[in-house]
């Protein structure tokens, strides 16, 4: 599980910025926002353009360094533009059956590293200076990776041109991964299934056209009547009254419809509210795929208000995922949802829970939002 995340001089994120899940509070309600002695459940608040996208695109960054990136997106910036450092910085510390992981890494750019590396229960595992070509391999032991032939990987790179910050380097990590014979017990094989099952939802003004064209690929899943049910029960919950089902058409292709006494397709005439309830299921749903962290951005952007909350309600029951999602939406600043530890605030280059932002005791009667629109959380 994430157990903290900081960055550095990336997009609007100039300074240093860390958000610790395991800063957690001694509150007796709401405990289901925590998991393993770290916040799992989390809503993060900040006006347009603090970086609330950003933040969620930066912890995902891993998933792209660990597993190769398909498309790289050359005209879109990545470092700070009032910063005079060429490169971004990324730490994250996992806690995989009590061993703690560090992976922490800067680059370039989104696909050109500089340095790179790992540390666990406090032993630096492995360590690479790209820009420099200095390498430390001294401690591949400790993580059952001693046969890798490192030398192997250093020719791989292009020692010639290790001053060039347009050569991708290959992340050793990545390496490791792929080319070792590692125990199934391995914390680098817990980091890698962590990592695979990482997800960042958008929910911006393509949203309709990722729909669809997600859409796709979910019908697939719902050749087992299971999946169907659920959805159809999912939907109910969420205060959608329909039945569903799914026909098979000539092409093989599966198809979504609404089970009326003429059939209705489904993506064709469901409103945007429930097809943004559609993608998050398949994203959430244990029948579908299991998660490891979900970053839902703007997750309530076409719900009711009411909806919101009972959507929130939902992803608190889903137990052993981190599920941090951003909001607009001071309804569900509220004790009854979550807690003063599982709200954050994204403004001025910082993120902290609004439990460290008075000097105030929270309690379980507090009313948040209330104290929020007072400013009793501005800082201190």
């Amino acid at each position: 599980m994430l157990k903290k995340f900081a960055l550095k001089n990336y997009k609007n994120f100039k300074n240093e910025i860390e958000i610790n899940f395991g800063n957690v509070a001694g509150y007796q309600f709401s405990t289901d926002c925590i998991c393993d002695g770290k916040i799992s459940k989390m809503l993060i608040y900040g006006r347009n353009a603090t970086g609330k996208t950003n933040l969620g695109e930066a912890i995902m960054d891993i998933s792209s360094t660990i597993f190769p990136k398909l498309m790289i997106s050359e005209d879109r910036a990545f470092l700070n533009a009032d910063s005079m450092e060429d490169s971004a910085g990324f730490s994250y510390t996992f806690d995989f059956n009590g061993k703690e992981l560090v992976y922490r890494y800067e680059r370039y750019s989104e696909q050109i590293l500089k340095t790179e590396e790992l540390i666990v229960d406090g032993v630096t595992i492995f360590k690479c200076d790209f820009l420099n070509n200095e390498f430390s391999f001294d401690n591949l032991k400790h993580v059952g990776a001693e046969i890798a032939n490192v030398d192997r990987y250093k020719s791989s790179l292009k020692a010639d041109e290790y001053f060039n910050k347009n050569i991708e380097q290959l992340p050793f990590l990545r390496w490791i991964i792929n080319n070792v014979a590692l125990n199934s017990d391995s914390v680098l094989k817990h980091l890698d299934d962590y990592v695979r099952r990482m997800k960042l939802i958008k929910v911006g003004n393509d949203f309709l056209h990722r729909m669809h064209r997600v859409g796709d690929f979910f019908l697939g899943s719902l050749d087992n009547p299971k999946t169907t049910k659920d959805l159809e029960d999912f939907l109910n919950a969420m205060g959608v009254d329909c039945k569903l089902i799914v026909k098979k058409l000539p092409d093989g292709q599966n198809e979504l419809y609404f089970a009326h006494e003429k059939l209705v397709p489904f993506y064709e005439n469901a409103s945007s509210g429930t097809l943004a309830l559609v993608n998050l299921y398949q994203w959430i749903a244990p029948v579908v795929w299991e998660p490891s962290f979900v970053y839902l951005d703007e997750f309530d952007a076409f719900y009711h208000f009411e909806l919101s909350e009972s959507v929130q309600r939902h992803l608190k029951q889903i137990s052993g995922v981190q599920i941090f999602t951003t909001t607009h939406n001071t309804d569900l600043m509220s004790n009854d949802l979550l807690r003063p530890d599982s709200y954050f605030l994204l403004e001025n280059n910082k993120i902290q829970a609004i439990s460290d932002l008075t000097e105030k005791e929270l309690r379980q009667a507090h009313n948040l939002q209330k104290m929020y629109k007072a400013g009793a959380f501005n800082g201190r």
